[in-house]
């Protein structure tokens, strides 16, 4: 609108008075046409805009709306990975359990198999074990002191560890529990 309404300006504009001499007519006509012209070529280029203005709308739009859906899909499926690296390790513990007599020794042999597995898709899903050796300086980042108990150590050094901790990459899952020395 706009537009239209500069070059309906331009038009007046360009257009001289008319002051009833006839020499002049022929000439205002020949201007009028050109005028008209260039206010159609002007009209064209703005309904051309428009469209393409309206087209460029709706892609950004439906990038938009496509991003928004790989966000959902990647929250969604983001434990598809580890999912997948865990269901061997229950296919052993179910095998384990369908057996009739199975001997202590079996036992022992399928659990320590299993643990392998679970630590080889731990590894293969960047959750790291947090297993402080006693006399180790306490990280408040990665250990969480339950008590202090007197020792023959530096003050502040782990004593024993209760429960391992775990990181996923670089953030911590769950602290490792340990005693501290006073």
């Amino acid at each position: 609108m706009q537009d239209q309404e500069k070059m309906q300006d331009q038009v007046e504009q360009a257009m001289p008075p008319q002051d009833g001499a006839t020499a002049e007519q022929p000439a205002q006509a020949q201007t009028g046409a050109g005028l008209e012209e260039r206010l159609a070529a002007a009209e064209a280029r703005a309904t051309e805009m428009q469209d393409a203005f309206l087209r460029a709308k709706a892609d950004t739009e439906n990038i938009r709306r496509r991003a928004q859906e790989d966000v959902a899909k990647a929250h969604k499926f983001a434990i598809e990975g580890f999912a997948e690296a865990l269901v061997p390790v229950k296919d052993s513990l179910e095998m384990a359990l369908k057996l009739d007599t199975p001997s202590v020794e079996s036992l022992k042999e399928g659990v320590e198999m299993t643990l392998k597995q679970l630590s080889a898709a731990f590894e293969r899903n960047r959750l790291q074990e947090i297993n402080p050796v006693p006399g180790e300086k306490l990280d408040p980042m990665k250990h969480q002191a339950i008590s202090m108990v007197p020792a023959d150590q530096e003050a502040n050094t782990i004593v024993t560890v209760l429960q391992k901790g775990y990181m996923i990459a670089d953030r911590l899952l769950r602290p490792a529990l340990v005693t501290v020395a006073q």
